[in-house]
């Protein structure tokens, strides 16, 4: 149970962290609190809503992964890198791929009850 508690804390001393430093998560949050209560109406079933909400939930996830490598890519080296700059490329990508899976999700499960 220690052990859990201790995770716990660094989670969420971890997403502290995440919401003082870094405005697209702040962004996405806001997003997540309106898109979150209105998934959970629109859905039909356990599926829809699960699909609705998961993929708004999947956001700020793939966000906070993002953060992180660009964190430790930072403490490597400040100074500017081809392969770095991929790193930081790539992390950015998979945060688009994520809000475009989600804008995509949210259109199929919802335009068929509307058409």
């Amino acid at each position: 149970m220690t052990r859990a508690l201790g995770a716990l804390r660094n989670s969420l001393r971890g997403l502290r962290a995440a919401w003082r430093t870094e405005s697209a998560l702040r962004q996405e949050g806001v997003l997540a609190a309106l898109l979150l209560p209105l998934g959970l109406w629109l859905g039909h079933d356990g599926i829809e809503r699960a699909l609705l909400v998961g993929s708004v939930l999947l956001v700020p996830i793939v966000e906070l992964l993002n953060t992180s490598l660009e964190c430790a890519v930072d403490r490597i080296s400040l100074e500017r890198n081809d392969l770095s700059g991929q790193a930081k490329d790539l992390g950015s990508a998979a945060v688009l791929l994520t809000l475009l899976l989600c804008a995509a999700t949210w259109a199929l499960v919802l335009l068929p009850h509307w058409i």
